[in-house]
């Protein structure tokens, strides 16, 4: 029997027993005792009316006395039957409250209906683990992409705010222990549709759990590992974890990238952005002289980074010999302005805030910048409840974990050919990169634009690929066009096409020639997706951006006349 039933059922034994008897005893009661019809002859009630008089009596409706009028000892009897009865309601409903607020059926109920839930899930899914300042952002930032996802978080306050949120995709979640393997597969880690497990706890122990039971248990997985510790991360690699994301050592990568190059800096950040965020700012990171604070994780990473970028980093360590502080190096925490000037901060362009105390580096930054109002300032936001204060604060780069990971999964996740193209950046001139940032600032109109992609197939793309069997020359100029207006361009840009050979060509020109099995990368302004997804699949929509001729729409035309070769006239 499933264990929801089974406790229904030995919870409720003794209300029902209690039911069944006053029932029964009512009953028998009342066809036992005699009454007289309407003549005044005996009458003698049945099993059938006994049950329904009681039944109505017992509930408290109180349809009268029928058939005829009750004799005196009959109503006696029903007095009897209607205290004896409530009383029995009113105990079963007890229980039945009882038993609705007890954690343990709250809990078998809601594993039944979780399980459920994902059993019958159709569409490919990703199974989230930890609904914290990271997986929150990540999963409102997939469910509006469209992408489905399950939850699975040990606090039962966040799941609890998950069901509030507002998502346009329903999120099956469940208040579990995320490395029990038991919970991992009623999550889907053996269901068909399922693609892969984010491991996003804040505990690498938790999240190598969880990254060995993935591997171990359905090795096609894709599995994505938050780390913050290089041993967890070694040992996550050991066991062939797909991705494995240090926030800590992409943000040093993305400082290092800004004073390597401002416009793939901007391209990075503009592109990696989610859906419903602001237009990150540009920003011109200045070379010289810098200052660290702090020597924990994330200095290590900056500081490593700053080395390769040719700076000169002073730092500023509390506790220089358990850090195993090297190079120019100042005792103290930075929050004072004397350890500060010690450490140069009048010379220097720029100081990075990197403790893991948050009022700590925000009075770094106050400090550094009385004493050097021009300083360019970097700091590490650790709780995401300091938004506010931060943003007051008014520092030019700030790190926040859960957004640097939350960024780097959800393109991963959505659109692993941006991966590819912005590797792809870093290889090409200043020049041809600030062409391209130029080109884009005319996209994005000043919000994170959509990226995606797609395939040229027979399913997704039906005109297109049609057309490209039946002798045409489709190109890229002629898919962006707005099929409502010839004359117009829809604001996207064709970042980059892979062919079917794998062979790339980044930024291709609108004279591109599409071939089948190729796949592109766009970015394009918020709500155009749709409007080029119709040209790329409806037939009649291509045959007007190509020709200018409106063709009658519908099923049977298009049975009577399948698709022919466009003869265009006019190149848009």
């Amino acid at each position: 029997m499933h264990p929801v039933i089974a406790l229904v059922l030995r919870q409720m034994r003794a209300p029902l027993a209690l039911l069944v008897v006053a029932y029964a005893v009512s009953i028998l009661g009342l066809v036992l005792i005699p009454g007289v019809d309407a003549n005044g002859q005996p009458w003698q009630m049945g099993f059938f009316h006994a049950f329904y008089f009681v039944s109505y009596t017992a509930t408290t409706i109180g349809f009268g006395e029928i058939p005829y009028p009750l004799t005196d000892a009959q109503r006696l009897w029903v007095v009897v039957c209607i205290y004896l009865t409530v009383i029995g309601w009113l105990y079963a409903i007890g229980k039945i409250l009882t038993l609705v607020q007890d954690s343990q059926f709250r809990n078998f109920a809601n594993t039944h209906s979780f399980k459920r839930q994902v059993e019958a899930m159709r569409e490919p899914f990703y199974i989230i683990c930890g609904y914290g300042d990271t997986g929150s952002m990540l999963v409102q930032a997939l469910s509006y992409r469209g992408k489905r996802v399950v939850v699975i978080d040990e606090s039962e306050k966040r799941i609890n705010h998950l069901h509030l949120t507002n998502l346009p995709v329903y999120v099956p979640a469940i208040c579990a222990d995320t490395t029990r393997v038991s919970k991992l597969k009623e999550a889907g880690i053996l269901h068909r549709y399922c693609l892969g497990v984010v491991a996003l706890t804040s505990h690498d122990q938790a999240n190598l759990k969880i990254a060995i039971t993935a591997k171990l248990l359905n090795p096609k997985l894709t599995v994505i590992c938050r780390a913050e510790n290089h041993d967890a991360e070694a040992n996550m690699h050991s066991f062939g974890t797909d991705f494995i994301i240090n926030p800590f050592d992409i943000f040093a990568q993305r400082l290092a990238l800004a004073l390597h190059s401002t416009g793939a800096y901007i391209l990075h950040e503009w592109l990696y952005g989610v859906p419903n965020e602001p237009l990150p700012e540009a920003i011109k990171v200045p070379h010289g002289l810098w200052v660290l604070c702090g020597y924990g994780r994330f200095g290590k990473a900056v500081y490593s980074n700053l080395q390769d970028e040719g700076m000169n980093t002073t730092i500023v360590e509390a506790k220089p010999e358990e850090a195993d502080c090297i190079g120019m190096c100042v005792v103290g925490r930075g929050t004072e302005a004397a350890t500060l000037q010690e450490a140069g901060i009048e010379e220097a362009v720029g100081i990075v805030a990197g403790t893991d105390d948050d009022t700590n580096n925000l009075s770094i930054i106050i400090t550094a910048k009385q004493l050097n109002p021009n300083l360019f300032t970097v700091a590490r936001q650790n709780a995401r409840d300091n938004d506010d204060i931060f943003t007051a604060a008014d520092i030019d780069l700030l790190m926040r974990r859960s957004h640097v990971i939350a960024h780097d999964i959800f393109a991963r996740l959505t659109t692993p050919l941006l991966i590819i193209f912005l590797d792809l950046v870093l290889k090409q001139s200043h020049h041809w990169v600030n062409l391209l940032v130029s080109q884009l600032a005319a996209v994005v109109e000043g919000e994170v634009p959509d990226i995606w992609t797609f395939n040229i197939n027979p399913r997704g793309t039906a005109a297109v690929y049609d057309a490209i069997k039946a002798g045409d020359l489709v190109t890229l100029g002629e898919i962006l066009v707005d099929a409502r207006q010839r004359s117009h361009h829809h604001s996207a840009l064709v970042l980059l096409v892979r062919n079917n050979r794998g062979e790339i060509q980044l930024a291709p020109q609108c004279d591109y020639p599409l071939q089948h099995g190729d796949e592109l990368l766009i970015c394009s302004a918020r709500g155009v997706e749709n409007k080029i997804r119709t040209v790329l699949s409806n037939h009649n929509a291509l045959f007007y951006i190509r020709t200018g001729i409106d063709r009658p729409t519908g099923w049977i035309w298009e049975k009577l006349f399948p698709y022919q070769p466009a003869t265009s006239q006019h190149e848009p």
